[in-house]
């Protein structure tokens, strides 16, 4: 953590939770005993101190302008420890990603009785996701090209035992009496429901593990193209636009104006009105004439209690906002809610949670824990804790990171020679006025001059997944009002673009020459 770089936020609130997220991290900070030179964190004291590989994935790419360190080192462990053999106790399958190891004393603990446990749905296409992600963080090509191999297993895994009956969809049910009944985030034995409370029954096919796949798709096509293999990139394209499609078609309930949680065995429509679908805006899974409607049900009353919004609605069979999964918040979920509804152009919606979630840390000290109860800031004017919530823990600690990120609107492909930033930041009385970026840069990156512009031919359907793109990337939009970060190596030239005629609205903000700057160096 020691090149986590320096932040200056005009917000002290907002200053104080983001530096206690950087702690956290250092504190839930790991080591493989053997690579410890990779930077890796637990899930979460004191109940999950151990690698997880859903946890870990979603924590290190939230953090990924801070450390993208945190990411490479996640992917690499467990890279190493990628499914090889079917074995239905540990439920581990070729091409498989864990879903938690235990090292040394705790082996024990873990599921199915041995080190390793894999049952995990989405783990294994969030690698892929997270391999993308690093790609575009600078990473050499050599530290890339390494993970291609275990990035193609999982793409294997994802055809050959996700989905396990064709039908388009990747679904999970346990291959042993002893594992995780549920095997998505929501992995509590009552987290998957219908509207009327009814649980649902296995094989289910989750909304947000289609939005995963679909975005591991596009993240083995970016590595495609970027080596210039046009064919795999275009391949791959094409089966992100039938899965879009075809889930658009099956999961969307239009009488209800929202998309279905799941597909139960049956496939039937599981029809509970839940946070998950807030993971498919970001991925860019929902078609954009749906849009509208899921960011109103997710800013409704019943989802949204002043804080954040709930895993489950306030008027579905199940709810509880004492519960786990039914009813409570979690920091994580908004933050990727926020993201995604950044990516659909809600911008006062993704503000107004973000608001909330910076509200509420500070009731604990700057600190937001694992999950609070779902009960209403209307009635309540505190956060209700959950008892046994983990505090600190990963993807908490770094939903701040990616909620302010968002709201900047980083646009990275530091591989190409560019950040480009889009801020929508709330105003004095929100979260803050006009920060310094942090940008922390790879830890291997390439050698290569950096151009202030790609110079390579890249293909017009372009399978970018950043919140502003619509099938091409940035350098090939005409946008107006935006700040541009070229970031060759360690400096950050900021350039404010000139405003078009045509364009009302000035640049978003005025920085110029700022070199970035880290602590300890």
């Amino acid at each position: 953590m020691a090149k986590i770089p320096v932040l200056q936020v005009a917000n002290r609130s907002v200053e104080r939770t983001l530096r206690r997220s950087y702690d956290d991290l250092g504190a839930l900070r790991i080591e493989d005993p053997d690579h410890p030179e990779r930077v890796v964190v637990a899930a979460g004291a004191p109940w999950f101190m151990t690698l997880f590989g859903r946890d870990s994935l979603w924590a290190s790419v939230m953090a990924m302008p801070v450390d993208p360190s945190l990411a490479l080192g996640t992917l690499q462990t467990l890279a190493d420890r990628q499914g090889t053999v079917v074995d239905p106790m540990t439920e581990e399958e070729p091409g498989k990603i864990l879903h938690e190891v235990r090292l040394d004393v705790s082996s024990g603990l873990s599921l199915g009785g041995k080190s390793n446990y894999y049952g995990s749905v989405d783990a294994t296409p969030l690698f892929l996701m997270v391999l993308g992600a690093v790609s575009r963080w600078g990473f050499a090509a050599d530290t890339i090209k390494a993970l291609l191999p275990h990035a193609d297993r999982a793409l294997d895994w994802i055809v050959d035992y996700g989905d396990k009956d064709g039908d388009g969809f990747v679904e999970y049910q346990r291959l042993n009496d002893q594992g995780l009944v549920n095997q998505g985030w929501k992995d509590s034995w009552d987290g998957i429901n219908f509207a009327d409370g009814t649980l649902a029954e296995p094989p289910i096919a989750l909304c947000e593990v289609q939005a995963y796949v679909y975005v591991a798709y596009l993240s083995r096509a970016w590595l495609a193209y970027e080596a210039g293999d046009m064919a795999l990139g275009n391949d791959l394209t094409d089966r992100a636009a039938r899965l879009k499609k075809q889930f658009n078609e099956q999961f969307w309930i239009p009488e209800r104006g929202y998309y279905a949680i799941a597909l139960d065995g049956r496939k039937r429509q599981v029809d509970a009105c839940a946070s998950n679908m807030g993971h498919c805006l970001l991925q860019g899974l929902i078609d954009e004439d749906k849009a509208p409607q899921v960011a109103a049900h997710l800013m409704s009353p019943e989802m949204f209690s002043g804080w954040g919004v709930r895993t489950l609605a306030s008027n579905m069979g199940a709810y509880n906002p004492a519960s786990y999964h039914n009813g409570s918040v979690w920091p994580h979920d908004n933050a990727i809610i926020t993201a995604g509804l950044l990516r659909y152009g809600f911008v006062a919606e993704a503000q107004k949670i973000a608001t909330g979630m910076m509200d509420a840390a500070e009731f604990s000290d700057g600190r937001l824990p694992e999950l609070f109860c779902g009960f209403s800031r209307d009635h309540l004017a505190t956060p209700v804790p959950y008892p046994t919530a983990c505090s600190p823990q990963a993807w908490a600690a770094t939903a701040p990171i990616q909620i302010v990120s968002s709201l900047m609107r980083y646009d990275p492909v530091v591989s190409a020679g560019g950040v480009w930033l889009d801020p929508v930041l709330p105003g004095p009385s929100g979260i803050c006025t006009s920060p310094t970026p942090p940008l922390a840069m790879a830890a291997s990156p390439s050698t290569s001059p950096a151009p202030s512009r790609p110079s390579k031919d890249y293909p017009r359907r372009w399978p970018f997944t950043g919140d502003t793109a619509r099938g091409c990337p940035n350098w090939l939009r005409k946008r107006c009002g935006v700040v541009e970060i070229v970031a060759p190596r360690q400096t950050l030239l900021v350039r404010e673009p000139r405003r078009a005629s045509c364009c009302p609205r000035p640049p978003a903000l005025h920085l110029c020459a700022i070199t970035n700057r880290y602590v300890g160096t």
